[in-house]
């Protein structure tokens, strides 16, 4: 029912590569060497797809021979079309983002939030001391599920993002520092002064946010400080992909996904989605030749990364994306390319283009829902592509109470300091100023360890709720691992037990919701289809933490 890229629709387009117009000779050769990501073509070895980098005018600096990407720099301005026009490799692209974590959500504005309440909508209250400000681990059921499984020390959630602030003492206890990993260096260029010589920010730190936000919603401590996860007790693995600016590139994305694979970690989330096109397409007509052939190697180099880590044990999960549209019946693409380059409008063939992670093979897509269970108006949707919903968080619930545009409908988790001080919501001091008054928090432990949070909305903050799920899941019902130690559990077996135990939940009445009595224009209304068993607001249901680990 739901459309994934698959091998064989990939293999046709890769056949594609091959009719790329050859450049002119008259091409002048730049002064200076450009960095590129280099895809091979399917079935291609290692050593022949060297030779034709080589060939094409290009010089390998490292490469992941798994999923056939490299990186290669080359001071010869053909070099991206002769690699195009070889019959080795699928295309090469000035290596650029290809992932835009701030997109995903909707950044708060402290400015002009109304006061209209705390938001509180019943969280739990029993557990850390912000929890009674998380409604969404009561919608999710996790606050019930911990008196049956909290998570496993032994299961591994490697959070692909922009980082992780360690020294925040919900994350600290379940941080594995040993399998973390920065895949992404410092770029100048978008990302400012690199903070080390090396430009590879060590593990355990977080310049943009994102990162230490989804992570403390899979996997806060319940430790008596700030607020708990979904699964409190389970390992949190950094796996940087993402740049401080928060940009994504391709190759840190695959190389991360086959180190998860590689290394036994469990569950993935992953908050981002490809650009700099909103939709990655075979062979749009609105495209040059040449990024045509950029964005089939995106396709290739995803599907191939995406197909190992599930072999190797991966469950993995996507956010649907902030576009409020329906993923099957896509419109007009009017954003792309929205970094380095200027943005046109692009026609999306629903059968030729792909929304990546998200519609790539094997990965979880998880819809938006704000407190009252009603699909936010931002969020992604459509039975093609979604599995589940789960809380993301949406200011403008609640329309008629008192929790209307209360910042208390996000999703609040766990914050970097320094990002909060850059942002001026918090001072030198460490004390939270007038402008953060609203949006932010402070808790700290009794030897003074303080850690900060704050609200964020949108699907980047739904998935993590379902990656948390996917984790107790694992924790319940997985086995040893015999190879990495700690448990493992198949991603299909995973994947059944999350869409049997999910609360079904029936499509609005009328199906067509409407969120213009909310300020939005009529691009925002969105049809529900399908039935209550799945359907494409609510996938199979919204998940159930506490069903998912045999409660009722």
């Amino acid at each position: 029912m739901r459309r994934r890229l698959t091998a064989g629709a990939v293999a046709t387009a890769t056949g594609l590569a091959f009719l790329t117009t050859v450049p002119s000779a008259a091409t002048a050769a730049p002064t200076a060497a450009v960095d590129y990501t280099v895809v091979s073509a399917d079935g291609v070895s290692a050593a022949d797809a060297a030779a034709a980098i080589t060939a094409a005018g290009g010089t390998i600096v490292s490469g992941n021979e798994t999923v056939g990407v490299y990186q290669v720099t080359s001071a010869d301005a053909r070099f991206e079309d002769r690699a195009a026009a070889s019959g080795k490799l699928i295309g090469a692209s000035v290596r650029r983002a290809i992932g835009h974590a701030p997109s995903q959500i909707e950044r708060i504005d402290t400015g002009s939030i109304g006061s209209g309440g705390d938001g509180h909508h019943g969280g739990p209250a029993t557990m850390d001391p912000l929890d009674d400000k998380l409604w969404g681990l009561s919608m999710v059921r996790a606050d019930k599920a911990r008196r049956i499984e909290s998570g496993n020390r032994g299961v591994r959630v490697g959070i692909l993002d922009t980082g992780l602030d360690a020294t925040n003492p919900d994350l600290a206890p379940n941080f594995d520092a040993r399998l973390s990993r920065n895949f992404a260096p410092d770029l100048p260029d978008i990302d400012g002064p690199c903070e080390v010589p090396s430009c590879l920010d060590p593990t355990g730190t977080d310049d943009d946010g994102h990162g230490t936000h989804t992570a403390g919603t899979i996997a806060a401590a319940a430790n008596g400080v700030g607020v708990s996860g979904v699964a409190p007790n389970v390992t949190l693995v950094e796996l940087k992909v993402g740049q401080d600016s928060g940009y994504f590139f391709l190759d840190p994305v695959v190389n991360a996904l086959t180190y998860a694979g590689d290394h036994g970690i469990d569950v993935v989330n992953m908050s981002f989605y490809v650009d700099p096109w909103l939709y990655n397409c075979v062979a749009n007509p609105a495209d040059s030749p040449t990024d045509q052939a950029g964005q089939r190697a995106i396709i290739a180099g995803m599907r191939r990364a995406l197909e190992y880590a599930h072999r190797k044990g991966v469950t993995m999960f996507g956010s649907l994306g902030n576009n409020h549209e329906d993923l099957g019946a896509p419109r007009t693409d009017t954003s792309s390319p929205d970094y380095g380059g200027t943005p046109y409008s692009r026609p999306i063939d629903n059968s030729t283009c792909w929304d990546l992670p998200v519609e790539g093979p094997h990965v979880i897509g998880v819809s938006a829902l704000g407190p009252s269970a009603r699909k936010a108006d931002y969020s992604n949707y459509g039975l093609e592509q979604i599995s589940v919903s789960a809380p993301g968080g949406y200011l403008r619930d609640g329309l008629g109470t008192p929790s209307y545009q209360s910042i208390g409908n996000e999703i609040l988790s766990t914050y970097p300091l320094k990002v909060l001080q850059a942002k001026k919501l918090v001072d030198a001091d460490g004390n939270i100023t007038a402008a953060g008054s609203k949006s932010v928090f402070k808790d700290c432990t009794k030897a003074g360890v303080c850690g900060y949070y704050t609200y964020l909305q949108g699907t980047s903050m739904a998935s993590p709720h379902a990656a948390g799920v996917g984790a107790l899941i694992v924790s319940r019902y997985g086995v040893r691992d015999h190879r990495h130690g700690g448990k493992t559990m198949s991603p299909d077996r995973v994947e059944r037990v999350l869409y049997r135990t999910a609360a079904e939940h029936a499509c609005p009445d009328p199906r067509l919701q409407s969120y213009v009595d909310v300020g939005r224009s009529t691009e925002f209304d969105a049809y529900c289809a399908g039935s209550e068993h799945f359907n494409g607001f609510y996938g199979y249901g919204i998940v159930d933490a506490y069903a998912a680990v045999g409660g009722r």
